[in-house]
């Protein structure tokens, strides 16, 4: 099963919100960069990436449009 890229986000937060409807849904989530994600305090933006496995992809994206219409 791979893992494929669903989003980024300017900060852990955000994808925590996310991961967090994901997975009330049924959708397991995984966040990288999020350590690295420190380091916009002094300008450096790296966004951290929210992951799914492939197979999820596509109901993963259907509840991030629905929590948008919300």
């Amino acid at each position: 099963m791979a893992l494929v890229e669903l989003g980024r986000f300017p900060s852990g937060v955000e994808a925590a919100i996310i991961r967090g409807r994901l997975q009330a849904d049924g959708i397991e989530a995984v966040s990288f960069d999020t350590g690295m994600n420190i380091a916009e305090s002094v300008g450096i933006m790296i966004p951290v990436r929210l992951m799914v496995e492939e197979a999820d992809l596509e109901a993963a994206l259907a509840v991030i449009r629905e929590a948008e219409a919300q």
